[in-house]
């Protein structure tokens, strides 16, 4: 059985998840220091950005995905886990701030 050519630059899509990843997580620390701070307007725009960070970085990975679904190995590389890691830790950070932002609104009354 031939193997079909590989039509994703993988090195690139990884570093793709990973800028986003980068981004989402330090959007989402961001946006929960201006919460504790106060300033709850800054906190969600952050929000937002991190969410949308995320998008992005999963849209990477989709990609990914598509590739191989469509019958294209995906050759395997520490940057790739390296990415996947990265993506797996923001969406989590992201997850997690966004509940602790709602205890802080909470604990305000916000």
């Amino acid at each position: 059985m031939e193997e079909k050519k590989d039509s994703l630059d993988i090195e690139m899509v990884s570093m793709n998840i990973i800028a986003h990843s980068g981004d989402t997580r330090s959007f989402a620390f961001a946006a929960l220091k201006k919460c504790r701070e106060g300033l709850q307007n800054e906190s969600d725009q952050l929000i937002k950005s991190a969410e949308e960070a995320s998008v992005e970085a999963h849209q990477s990975q989709t990609s990914l995905l598509i590739n191989e679904a469509q019958g294209n190995k995906t050759p395997i590389s520490v940057l790739l886990i390296h990415a996947q890691d990265h993506l797996m830790c923001s969406m989590l950070a992201l997850d997690l701030i966004k509940e602790i932002i709602v205890l802080e609104k909470d604990k305000k009354g916000v």
